[in-house]
């Protein structure tokens, strides 16, 4: 039986959901709800302020990713971006083609788009991954045609880290638009968990269109960014204004646009140290795993470099994921059962059932994602409650197919 410490720690393992704004973020992002306050389009000294601040956090990003200030598209998150991108090119290109391409283990803000695009008459290929959640290069160049006028791929996945070979892709791209001596296809990706982490260069990327947001890199939460590359047209989803060049309606969110500016500078700049110390970590928390829980898997490719540094997502089989992430919940320890956005959904992860997961062991999966407040403690904390918690699960799990070894590690 388990007995609870008397000082209940709090361990955040759920980065990938969202981040904790950065306390020098905060303060960075304070005068611009208090003192300069003012909209951006207005004549006025605090107005002109403003609009010069948020100028300067565009030229902030675009810098970052090499792109120019024109590129950048503030909009109200990852998933606004998203929708942006996929709507605003088919309809602004619907008189070229109708077909996109994409892969089955694309975020919901990708998917939902594009079952909507089917309705409106759109031809939507959803190319396979393998059991690493990574789709060949090969079967993208297989599916181009004549008519497809997007194919959007996301960088890194957010249940399994599993990171696309964007630039391969876009390589391809530009090679079947030169052959064919044709803008077609755009090429848009999904960036949102790979921000802190990998190379951001559109132009060695090869992308038209680029997603991420402030919430997935300890900034603000609905504010995010779309790139759009030079030339590329795209109808607006959201009507009114005129602000963003005509391409995004509505007062601009000042605070967390300069929020997510510096965000963005302080994680880019930090990226390759923080990626070796979060690997370290995610790698030494799968060893205690595998050394004291029997009947594990890991979901996604090797710890290493074709996985985000600090995903680590494990099939514990014969168990409900959400019945464990309850019970670690009561030792303070919060992580997720799959993708945040379907965390009120009883259906298992699309992500690992387009892997190849049978449906049981998907539903017995877990994410944790580290970040920049997590140590080899919290992983020490948590592996002297999640053994029990294991074995009392598989003991009362009708589904009860583990060997007898983890009887040992009752109390």
């Amino acid at each position: 039986m388990l007995i609870k410490p008397k000082k209940i720690r709090k361990i955040y393992l759920d980065n990938a959901a969202t981040t904790p704004v950065d306390k020098r973020i905060f303060d960075y992002m304070k005068p611009y709800f208090t003192e300069q306050f003012g909209n951006p389009s207005a004549l006025y000294n605090i107005g002109r302020e403003a609009q010069k601040i948020v100028a300067e956090s565009r030229k902030k990003v675009a810098g970052i990713i090499h792109a120019l200030p024109e590129n950048i598209i503030f909009t109200g998150g990852g998933s606004e971006s998203d929708n942006l991108a996929l709507f605003g090119i088919a309809r602004a290109h619907s008189n070229k083609g109708k077909h996109i391409i994409s892969i089955a283990i694309e975020h919901h803000a990708v998917l939902n788009p594009l079952e909507e695009l089917k309705k409106e008459g759109f031809e939507i290929t959803y190319l396979p991954v393998n059991q690493e959640g990574v789709v060949s290069v090969e079967a993208i160049v297989k599916a181009i045609r004549k008519d497809t006028i997007l194919v959007t791929i996301m960088y890194a996945n957010n249940e399994v880290g599993s990171i696309q070979p964007i630039s391969d892709i876009g390589r391809e791209i530009l090679k079947f638009r030169k052959l064919n001596n044709t803008p077609y296809p755009f090429f848009h990706t999904d960036a949102c968990q790979a921000v802190g982490y990998l190379d951001l260069d559109v132009e060695k990327l090869h992308v038209d269109l680029m997603t991420f947001n402030g919430s997935k890199m300890y900034g603000p939460k609905g504010v995010g960014v779309l790139y759009l590359r030079r030339g590329v047209n795209i109808k607006p989803i959201i009507l009114g204004g005129g602000q963003e060049k005509g391409r995004r309606a509505g007062t601009e969110n000042v605070p967390a646009i300069v929020g997510l500016a510096k965000a963005m500078e302080l994680v880019q700049s930090d990226k390759e140290k923080e990626s070796i110390r979060l690997r370290q970590l995610t790698s030494y928390f799968w060893k205690k795993i595998q050394e004291i829980v029997p009947a594990i898997q890991l979901n996604g490719p090797v710890i290493g470099e074709n996985r985000l540094p600090n995903n680590l997502n494990v099939t514990f089989k014969n168990i409900e994921g959400e019945a464990m992430l309850l019970y670690l919940d009561e030792y303070g320890i919060m992580c997720s059962t799959g993708s945040a956005c379907t965390s009120d959904s009883l259906e298992p992860s699309h992500v690992l059932q387009a892997m190849g997961l049978p449906y049981e062991m998907a539903h017995g999966s877990l994410r944790f994602t580290f970040g920049h407040d997590n140590s080899k403690a919290d992983v020490d904390y948590i592996m002297k409650y999640l053994p029990v918690i294991v074995t009392q699960l598989r003991e009362i799990s009708p589904i009860n197919l583990a060997s007898e070894k983890h009887a040992k590690y009752k109390q």
